[in-house]
């Protein structure tokens, strides 16, 4: 009896007893043969059958020993010790060894030959090498069993199996491409390389030098996505991308430089319904310009800008049909951020008209209205957005950004910007705006914080008791952090992060608003007053000023720097 039987084992049912009252029938019947009142011709054959059934009952029953209905007892420690025995057993089958592998490619290597040989000799009767193609086709399913010993891939690379595997990417055969796709997907699956360092590292270094990423692109541009099979080979192979940067990010430029950042915009661009390989597409585009610089360039050399800003033109009007096409419309928004962040691709995004459509998006309160406005706060922020600032204003965008400062929008299960999120977008924009702009832009600008009994002014102010209340919060949970934790040694930089994520970067982008907007005595007396009202103290903004200037920015522009520094404590000696 194995384990699951023994777990499953039930005693079999007793059989039922004759009760008291079936012997007392049987007694009735036997005494009613010969006694008065006996049955009417037509009740006998009907007590025949039932003394009939009722003998062959007893006879059952006589038959059978009486069990008693009791069930198996099993302790809790001998559950334990079978529960541990069945999570211990060794597998029937046979685990893969070094000689096992070498057996395999053998086989398999004589089964790429003889494909090569059939198709060379018969190149226009397919069936005569179809059968060397189905074993070419089995022999790499079979190579499927590497995948669960990734301690023999040094082994395979060294047997130059990676070699022969690549090869196959350009067979005749897309069906024997697409069968290797799906075999080094599982190679690289990442539970799998994190199973083996040494074996993720010889297999990631062979793939690099046998320039995989090529031989892969390539092999995306031949398959026909409405085959079902040739559809999962793409999917597949986006997979092995995905799987490759997570292991080694730096992997992520060299597969943009062999083609895959052209081809994913290419398919992008095509006009094919909505599924999950485009989806797939958007979230390795991300990926691909997250964090490397060198990507975000190219994209912009190749007109991902203009692609970008295609498909989610898409969106101006009508929202994502399905949760999934609002992932991926959220990637391309993603995208479109971190692409902005190189400083090249601020003039496109400007030429192609990205600030009106997003000032449109704004305008239509659909979804993306909260990618829109994460799209603008790249592409205005810091010096390199000057140009977009200004153009912003002159686009009449000053009447789409100050009614949602005035009034956020409430969050609900389709918007999914928090609160503080879009409360920090909006303020940031106005401040790079009113950092950007010059003359005339920056009159209209300032002209905005005056008009209406300086409303603006008051919501300005409010924000900044909010988040002034949310960073003390804040420092007071750190303090308490740190009188308990007082053994360890607490890194400066990084209560700083957390103090920023806690407000105070909102906070000090409110603040910088405050100090730029009272150039004017009539708005500054107006600040002073709100201050007053709510037993406020201009020292606070000043001293939060003072630690945003000294904590300011980008190391790698020095000059920046200094100049943004020397320009807020200025604000802060005139406030």
């Amino acid at each position: 009896m194995d384990v699951g039987e023994l777990l499953s084992f039930k005693p079999e049912q007793t059989p039922k007893r004759p009760s008291d009252f079936d012997r007392q029938d049987d007694d009735d019947d036997d005494d009613g043969g010969g006694g008065g009142g006996s049955p009417g011709p037509k009740a006998r054959p009907q007590q025949r059958a039932q003394k009939v059934r009722r003998t062959e009952q007893d006879t059952h029953v006589r038959s059978k020993p009486v069990l008693p209905a009791k069930e198996p007892q099993i302790s809790e420690q001998e559950r334990l010790d079978i529960l541990k025995f069945v999570e211990t057993e060794e597998p029937d089958g046979e685990v893969l060894d070094e000689s096992g592998l070498k057996k395999m490619l053998l086989l398999f290597e004589k089964r790429v030959l003889k494909n090569q040989e059939m198709r060379i000799k018969f190149p226009d009767n397919a069936e005569k090498f179809m059968e060397s193609e189905i074993e070419l086709n089995d022999a790499i399913q079979e190579l499927h069993a590497v995948a669960t010993v990734p301690d023999l891939y040094p082994l395979l690379v060294e047997l130059n199996g990676v070699a022969s595997l690549l090869e196959l990417l350009s067979h005749q055969n897309a069906d024997i491409s697409v069968a290797v796709v799906d075999l080094l997907q599982e190679l690289t699956d990442v539970d799998i390389l994190h199973e083996s360092l040494d074996g993720a590292e010889t297999l990631i270094e062979a793939l690099r030098n046998q320039q995989a990423a090529g031989l892969l692109v390539q092999n995306l541009e031949r398959l026909q996505e409405s085959v079902k099979e040739e559809a999962d080979g793409v999917h597949n192979t986006l997979a092995i991308f995905e799987n490759l940067i997570e292991i080694r990010p730096e992997i992520a430029k060299e597969v943009a430089e062999q083609g895959l950042l052209q081809w994913m915009l290419k398919r992008l661009r095509a006009k094919l319904p909505f599924d999950a390989n485009k989806l797939y597409c958007s979230e390795i585009l991300s990926i691909l310009v997250q964090d490397s610089n060198e990507n975000r360039v190219m994209l912009g050399t190749i007109d991902g800008i203009d692609v970008l800003l295609q498909q989610l033109a898409a969106y101006k009007r009508h929202d994502p049909n399905s949760a999934e096409e609002q992932e991926f419309m959220e990637n391309l928004f993603n995208t479109l951020c971190s692409a902005l962040m190189a400083r090249e691709n601020r003039d496109k995004f400007l030429k192609g008209e990205g600030l009106q459509l997003m000032n449109l998006m704004l305008r239509e309160k659909k979804l993306s209205r909260n990618g829109s406005l994460k799209v603008l706060d790249h592409a205005m922020s810091g010096p390199d957005g000057r140009d977009n600032c200004n153009k912003f204003v002159d686009i009449l965008g000053l009447r789409t950004i100050f009614p949602l400062f005035m009034k956020t929008p409430k969050r609900n299960k389709n918007r999914l910007l928090g609160t503080d999120e879009h409360e920090e977008h909006i303020v940031s924009i106005i401040a790079s705006m009113l950092h950007n702009c010059k003359g005339s832009q920056r009159q209209r600008l300032l002209a905005k914080f005056t008009e209406n009994d300086f409303e603006k002014i008051e919501r300005l102010m409010e924000l900044h008791r909010k988040y002034l209340d949310k960073v003390e919060a804040m420092d007071r949970e750190i303090d308490q952090q740190m009188r308990t934790e007082d053994d360890e040694e607490q890194d400066d930089d990084a209560i700083y992060v957390k103090r920023l994520s806690g407000g105070l970067f909102t906070l000090q982008l409110v603040d910088y608003i405050i100090l730029e907007v009272s150039c004017t005595d009539v708005v500054k007396q107006r600040v002073l007053k709100i201050l007053n009202l709510h037993h406020g103290s201009m020292k606070t903004i000043r001293h939060v000023m003072r630690e945003y200037a000294g904590n300011l920015g980008d190391a790698s522009d020095s000059d920046w720097r200094e100049q943004e520094q020397a320009h807020i404590l200025q604000l802060i000696d005139r406030f």
